[in-house]
């Protein structure tokens, strides 16, 4: 803990975080060009890498919930053309999708779940789970994470490395 106020102590954003405000503006852009041109269902506060993949063959089937982040070079699929499928993917609230993840046609991510990096998730997720692997498979249930995927004690984890100089 820092100072008088108890707060837990912020790593100093390095590189690319230093472009914070200029990365905002873009993802608020790509946002605005994903949902108005092409009918796609992002919540206002879900947060995306510019590199995130969403499917575009059926947009409308593309649904992210509010507080959920896609992370980079990960895909949303709503179609698969050799079975002839166009249907809707869902993301719940306060979720992550590690990067290079794959979500396929139809799954249902659960609220205040966690998809590890590089996972391909071929069935729907229950809510407050942790899947990774190929195909993914539930590592842990009933998690607590707030807003993003960030679990409850990412801010201690986060303050410990700051006051031993490891962030």
């Amino acid at each position: 803990m820092s100072g008088e106020t108890g707060a837990p102590r912020k790593a100093r954003p390095q590189g690319l975080n230093r472009l914070r405000a200029l990365r905002r503006v873009l993802v608020n852009a790509r946002r605005l060009y994903l949902t108005r041109l092409w009918g796609m269902d992002i919540h206002p506060t879900a947060e995306f890498s510019l590199s995130a993949k969403f499917d575009r063959t059926f947009p409308k089937g593309v649904h992210v919930g509010a507080y959920s982040y896609v992370a980079f070079e990960a895909r949303i699929l709503t179609h698969d053309r050799t079975r002839g499928l166009y249907v809707h993917t869902r993301i719940g609230e306060n979720c992550f999708i590690g990067g290079r993840s794959l979500i396929l046609p139809g799954v249902e991510i659960g609220d205040n779940c966690v998809v590890g990096a590089g996972a391909v998730v071929t069935k729907s997720v229950p809510p407050r789970s942790v899947v990774a692997g190929n195909p993914a498979r539930i590592l842990k249930r009933d998690i607590d994470v707030g807003p993003y995927g960030r679990f409850a004690d990412a801010d201690a984890t986060e303050s410990a490395l700051v006051e031993r100089g490891e962030a």
